[in-house]
């Protein structure tokens, strides 16, 4: 299909979906038009933007034959010609298939890498700028599991970010984060190296990511570690393993068994949801190479240099002096050059 015959049916579907839509429909149809039309009519609005462009440079090249309107009409054409290629790139970025998990939540993993208490110190640091930036968002974060070590710092955390778009301004943090700091328990005032590694997992609904319960092996046992009489005298702790796949959630942080329960659920869906979009990443490897980022955990993603207050971004050579502002949340510089490159990189591909 050209592209010319795309637009044309993406225009006739938006028009009988809007004709459709007025007529009124059972509730049952309604959603389901609903929602496609949400999804098409920015685009038709895109097209029709770019076809009146197109046709208003038209007149006025023709009208450059006329002495007494040349002026005018130059001045008007140079303007689209401006105008008409902004057009055309944000309706080809329009085109681009989405990301179904984009709109959703995120569950958000952090782990302690090579560094000892300095890298659980790294990793809570890590935690805390997630959460500032959401609280700048305006999303929900919530805290599901957070191990600490003897100093404050976080071993493993997992917390659920709730809000619009969540996972499409965070997909891009997955990786090494890497840190240089002069720590507080260093008397010879030397830097040193830690990690930490970051997951940003696509929250699942039970709808697309259904999991079939003779496939769980389910564990209850009682809690350990601090926090209160009542979490270690109950089994409220809950183990959960995915027998095909092997991966385990444990989850006690909460005195309910159900409750502990609920959220080992989710966080198991999450995880076999990117498991499963990994594997179909996977079989598209040639055109991963394109995009930023290979979405390999083990990929050293960013470094945090202390002293110098640089935050440096190796998959697009991005550098920031105002490490102290990204900590505190200021996120949106670093994150909006991700996306960019990424929409870049998928439209060259599309060119391709």
């Amino acid at each position: 299909m050209t592209l010319d015959a795309r637009l044309e049916g993406i225009l006739a579907r938006a028009e009988l979906l809007r004709a459709r839509l007025n007529e009124g429909p059972p509730p049952a149809e309604l959603a389901k038009l609903s929602k496609e039309y949400s999804e098409l009519a920015p685009i038709a609005g895109q097209i029709e933007a770019l076809r009146r462009a197109e046709t208003e440079l038209a007149d006025a090249e023709a009208m450059l034959a006329d002495p007494d309107m040349r002026e005018m009409a130059e001045a008007e054409a140079a303007s689209l010609r401006e105008k008409i290629p902004a057009l055309r790139d944000a309706l080809r970025l329009a085109l681009l298939p989405k990301d179904e998990a984009d709109a959703g939540n995120a569950i958000l993993e952090i782990r302690a890498g090579t560094g000892g208490d300095e890298a659980a110190l790294f990793a809570a640091d890590l935690m805390d700028m997630y959460r500032r930036f959401a609280e700048l968002q305006r999303w929900k974060f919530e805290v599901m599991d957070f191990a600490e070590n003897d100093l404050g710092g976080l071993r493993e955390g997992i917390a659920e970010i709730s809000g619009a778009g969540v996972f499409a301004k965070l997909k891009f943090e997955s990786g090494v984060h890497r840190v240089q700091r002069v720590p507080a328990t260093e008397a010879q005032g030397r830097i040193h190296t830690s990690t930490a590694t970051v997951a940003v997992l696509p929250e699942a609904e039970e709808v697309n990511m259904a999991i079939d319960a003779k496939d769980l092996r389910i564990d209850v046992f009682r809690a350990s570690g601090a926090g209160g009489q009542h979490v270690n005298k109950t089994e409220s702790a809950v183990r959960i393993t995915h027998l095909p796949t092997g991966i385990v959630v444990s989850m006690q942080d909460e005195k309910s068994q159900h409750r502990n329960r609920e959220r080992a659920m989710k966080i198991l869906r999450a995880r076999l949801y990117d498991r499963q979009r990994a594997e179909k990443d996977a079989a598209r490897a040639a055109q991963r190479k394109s995009q930023v980022g290979s979405g390999d955990r083990s990929e050293k993603i960013r470094t945090y240099n202390f002293p110098q207050n640089r935050l440096t971004d190796h998959r697009i050579g991005l550098t920031l002096h105002k490490l102290d502002r990204v900590m505190l949340g200021d996120l949106d510089e670093v994150l909006s050059a991700l996306a960019a490159a990424d929409e870049a990189a998928r439209l060259e591909q599309a060119d391709g």
